[in-house]
């Protein structure tokens, strides 16, 4: 039992060693219609879908964040103030990068497993797009690429590779 407080910390500064995740994120300009910039959150939750890390949410007015529906019901309703500190302006169709340090909204480094990366989207007179897409969370490398939706173009994750 002397040497559990040891292991804790080992695993902990294991799970803070990782390399960090890179998002790329693709908001694509659809063809027809009005543009409207689409609101866009992108989260993490643990392998039982409870959230762990608000990474970005991109948003103009508060009464329709409820767009983004998932996010609404998991977070968004929950903790306005979190929710605030992490809201930047709406964005225009572009490439944009994003990273996930490892770290939960309190910035204690989270332990090494399965993890969803989730992002949503909205856009007024468009459509939504859900992605959820599993990685694992640890020392190893990985390169993930997501297929394009309506609101969401091409995501790819990386993690530890040049």
């Amino acid at each position: 039992m002397k040497f559990a407080p040891l292991a804790l910390l080992l695993l902990s500064c294991s799970a803070s060693a990782a390399a960090p995740l890179h998002i790329q994120l693709e908001l694509p300009k659809p063809e027809h219609g009005p543009y409207h910039r689409p609101y866009v959150a992108v989260w993490v939750e643990d392998a039982n879908e409870k959230p762990v890390r608000l990474i970005e949410i991109w948003r103009e007015k508060p009464d329709w964040i409820k767009d983004l529906r998932r996010f609404w019901r998991k977070t968004g309703r929950a903790d306005p103030p979190l929710v605030d500190a992490r809201t930047g302006a709406t964005k225009g169709p572009g490439r944009y990068q994003l990273i996930w340090d490892g770290k939960d909204d309190t910035g204690v480094a989270v332990t090494q497993g399965d993890y969803l990366l989730v992002l949503e989207a909205a856009r007024e007179h468009g459509g939504r797009n859900l992605v959820k897409q599993p990685f694992r969370w640890d020392e190893s490398a990985l390169e993930i690429k997501v297929k394009a939706g309506t609101e969401l173009g091409e995501i790819i994750l990386t993690k530890g590779t040049n």
